[in-house]
């Protein structure tokens, strides 16, 4: 008699697959390393376009154009449709959100920066105020009488 052993697969809080999540980050950063799959996707941006009509644009062959249109197929940032042997495709920036989310928890880092340099600015406009206060000539109330000799 064979034994089925249960599998655990550990969760986060919304449920899903933290080395799942983990994989489909790195496919999207792995996308978005290469510049000629970024003005693909930048191409793509309110408009869906034919492959050949995305490898004009490139010095590169229409094949090349291709391999980089399936991994941003496979990442899921383009939807691609077949049509024969026209193949149309188009942005899906759905993926692209998940990595948003992952570079905004470090948001806060960049905010402190800001937050430094506004209080040094600050310190810069005070100082300039006080400075030019001290320079200013001083106004005595009654007006000096000239000293007889």
């Amino acid at each position: 008699m064979m034994t089925i052993q249960p599998t655990l697969r550990v969760v986060d809080h919304t449920g899903q697959d933290p080395d799942l999540a983990q994989a489909r980050l790195d496919q999207v950063f792995f996308a978005l390393s290469d510049p000629v799959r970024r003005e693909i996707l930048e191409r793509l941006d309110g408009q869906a376009l034919l492959v050949s009509e995305l490898a004009a644009s490139f010095d590169i062959s229409l094949q090349a154009v291709s391999r980089h249109i399936q991994v941003l197929v496979r990442t899921g940032l383009v939807q691609q449709e077949r049509t024969g042997r026209i193949s149309r495709c188009s942005l899906d920036a759905g993926p692209m959100l998940e990595a948003a989310v992952w570079m905004n928890r470090y948001s806060k880092y960049w905010q402190q920066q800001f937050d430094l340099l506004a209080a040094t600015l600050a310190d810069i406009d005070e100082r300039k105020a006080q400075a030019s206060v001290s320079r200013q000539p001083r106004k005595s109330a009654a007006p000096r009488t000239p000293r007889k000799k």
